[in-house]
């Protein structure tokens, strides 16, 4: 029996979405390879707790041999066997975040021969990480519309460091892709905010609700205080969001120590701010996001902003294991043009 040649990734110039997004490719298409440098300019390079989670999950899922799936890590080797669907547990061991381990399985398992069921315990409102309600109100219906058929449950809100949170999924096999195409927001149906506040003084919630607010220019009462206290330790997140016809955006701030409450406020209504000034239907975290499913669907497009090194080092791996280009194109003064074809 033949096999595929060992891809060689340096794992270098990207953080842990270069490693998700291979272990995700590698499942779907059968390529193993091997990732040199993990992280390898990060202040601590090499394997967390949450990208071993994801290592260990897709092996999991997959059967797949596994070399150097250690904390600390800097190099993994991993040879994937076929996606079993099936009922999976996992826990990360600390508050790193569930979605990304969800986002890492999910394309693997569109492929598998029946249902599945996830089940991942850890961080689910986290630092440079989608919280949950991005996954389930921007992600998810993009990729409905694309043909997938997978839904998510909040079962326990999970904060920084203690974790503890638990988020639920289900995932069909897709018969169908469908192509892509989000070059309009569509018309305004509304703009909300939240915050998520768990085990704190409520001085800290209100400050934020404060700022946000002025940034934004709202009215405060338009930023609702829900306490999360379910969760193990204390935490907070502040979500702030606009949804369209077409497509909904989530810009969030999380609490973390030594950061204040008006910083974190700040930085969230200053995200959704540029959104909102900005014509393109796609913000920047999920074009990132819709890269890998767009491509598996063989094509579509999407208007952005300008493109992070981020998604342009996903870009790069994405044509590594799959027979598509893409293309990025200057739309309008700040708007880009992303799109995907088959290689030629």
């Amino acid at each position: 029996m033949q096999t595929s040649p060992l891809l060689q990734i340096s794992g270098e110039s990207g953080g842990g979405q270069l490693l998700r997004s291979a272990l995700a490719l590698s499942m779907v298409t059968g390529t193993p390879f091997r990732m040199v440098n993990i992280r390898g300019k990060r202040p601590k390079p090499g394997l967390m707790r949450q990208h071993l989670t994801c290592v260990k999950a897709a092996a999991e899922i997959c059967e797949a041999a596994v070399d150097g799936a250690a904390l600390g890590s800097v190099e993994l080797v991993f040879a994937p066997g076929k996606v079993r669907a099936g009922d999976y547990a996992f826990s990360i061991g600390s508050g790193g975040s569930t979605t990304l381990v969800f986002q890492t399985l999910l394309p693997a398992l569109l492929y598998a021969a029946g249902d599945s069921m996830l089940r991942i315990e850890g961080g689910t409102h986290n630092p440079l990480a989608p919280p949950f309600e991005f996954i389930a109100q921007c992600f998810l219906p993009q990729l409905h519309g694309l043909g997938v058929k997978a839904s998510v449950a909040l079962e326990k809100h999970g904060f920084m460091q203690a974790g503890g949170g638990v988020l639920t999924a289900s995932v069909s096999p897709i018969k169908k892709w469908k192509k892509l195409k989000l070059m309009e927001r569509g018309e305004l149906q509304e703009t909300f905010g939240r915050v998520l506040h768990a085990h704190l003084h409520r001085e800290i919630a209100e400050r934020e609700i404060a700022t946000a607010a002025r940034v934004l220019e709202w009215e405060a009462d338009r930023i609702a205080l829900r306490y999360a206290n379910d969760s193990t330790g204390p935490g907070n997140a502040l979500l702030l969001g606009a949804c369209f016809a077409n497509v909904c955006e989530i810009s969030s701030g999380i609490a973390q120590m030594g950061k204040s409450a008006e910083s974190v406020a700040t930085g969230a209504a200053k995200g959704l701010k540029s959104y909102l000034a900005s014509s393109a239907p796609v913000g920047v975290h999920l074009a990132d996001q819709l890269l890998l499913p767009m491509s598996l669907a063989g094509g579509g497009q999407y208007l952005t902003r300008p493109l992070s090194d981020h998604t342009r080092t996903n870009i790069e791996l994405i044509e590594k294991f799959l027979p598509v280009r893409f293309q990025v194109e200057d739309e309008t003064a700040g708007v880009k043009r992303v799109s995907v074809h088959p290689a030629s």
